[in-house]
């Protein structure tokens, strides 16, 4: 992880250096490489150190996700504005990795998960994490989806001006990130799968407030508060929930990243290709649908775990 935060550190002082486009883009490439490589160690780690109390401490590590994309762009404005230049503030935000080296070079290294030796507690179960990537797939495309989408969409459908369907998106991202710190309490006294269920319901519910009372500005701010409350801890709580089914090691985790990152490209690219020809209802009717398969596959995942858990159960001597 430290050194994942190096290479992003450098790779960030060197972005504004480069004379070449495609030395531009091989220094990206590196610190894209480095960003996953940081993400989805920190994942994992994180359930190696908390086991199966981790919901809370993953709710907690989402919610900064959310307080570092709501400060970046206030630290990148604030050092154009002092400098005049582009260069120092990704010069700042490198500058601000180098103390979290330090702090995670002291830690130590926690202990791996491992697959016991009566074959029923730790197994990594490949159908299983087939269905968690396919769940992330849908869940983060319907999240990019809306919240890349809803300021088009909002000023398409006559809805809002631009300066108000701004406003708009922050609403989402703000009450995205409220309600990731809202989860942590929450997390550590509800079982992970009545949260997503929940949450699933939630969002669609909210969407379908959009979609009915389609040219409703009041509707679309209810559904738009309701999609970030609802969706903001749908992540963290299924790696949670994965965490208590198998060993989650950073192979497994590589693949959770892989389905949730081919999601916020596929659907949002999607109703991009059909949001002139099929008009902007499009956004919200796919997102709609997205979530419903979502919805379905939650309950195989529901369905096909409940046996394995009542295995573990047994095994662990809690029945």
């Amino acid at each position: 992880m430290a050194t994942a935060l190096i290479i992003m550190a450098v790779t960030l002082f060197l972005v504004p250096l480069m004379p070449l486009l495609w030395l531009l883009t091989a220094v990206l490439l590196v610190l894209g490489i480095a960003e996953g490589a940081a993400d989805v160690g920190g994942n994992t780690l994180l359930v190696w150190v908390h086991r199966r109390e981790v919901g809370p401490f993953m709710n907690g590590l989402h919610f900064f996700f959310g307080v570092g994309t709501f400060l970046s762009p206030i630290i990148i404005a604030q050092a154009v504005l002092m400098s005049g230049d582009i260069t120092w503030a990704y010069w700042a935000l490198a500058l601000l990795m180098l103390p979290m080296v330090v702090g995670l070079a002291r830690l130590p290294s926690p202990v791996a998960q491992k697959v016991s030796k009566d074959g029923l507690i730790g197994q990594v179960n490949h159908l299983l994490v087939v269905l968690v990537s396919v769940f992330f797939f849908l869940y983060v495309g319907a999240e990019v989806s809306f919240g890349g989408w809803i300021f088009t969409y909002a000023v398409a459908m006559g809805l809002t001006g631009k300066i108000v369907a701004a406003y708009l998106t922050s609403a989402f991202w703000g009450s995205f990130t409220l309600s990731r710190l809202l989860a942590i309490p929450i997390a550590a006294r509800v079982r992970p799968r009545y949260i997503l269920l929940a949450d699933l319901v939630g969002c669609l519910i909210s969407v379908g407030v959009i979609v009915l009372w389609s040219h409703s500005a009041t509707a679309i701010w209810l559904g738009t508060f309701g999609m970030g409350l609802c969706m903001a801890s749908i992540f963290p709580t299924t790696i949670s929930w994965a965490g208590r089914r198998m060993t989650i090691t950073g192979q497994v985790t590589g693949w959770f990243f892989v389905g949730s990152s081919l999601g916020g490209m596929v659907l949002a690219w999607l109703i991009g290709q059909l949001f002139e020809s099929a008009g902007p209802q499009v956004t919200m009717f796919a997102i709609l649908f997205d979530l419903v398969v979502a919805l379905g596959v939650f309950v195989v995942l529901m369905l096909y775990s409940s046996r394995p858990d009542k295995q573990e159960m047994r095994a662990s001597g809690l029945s």
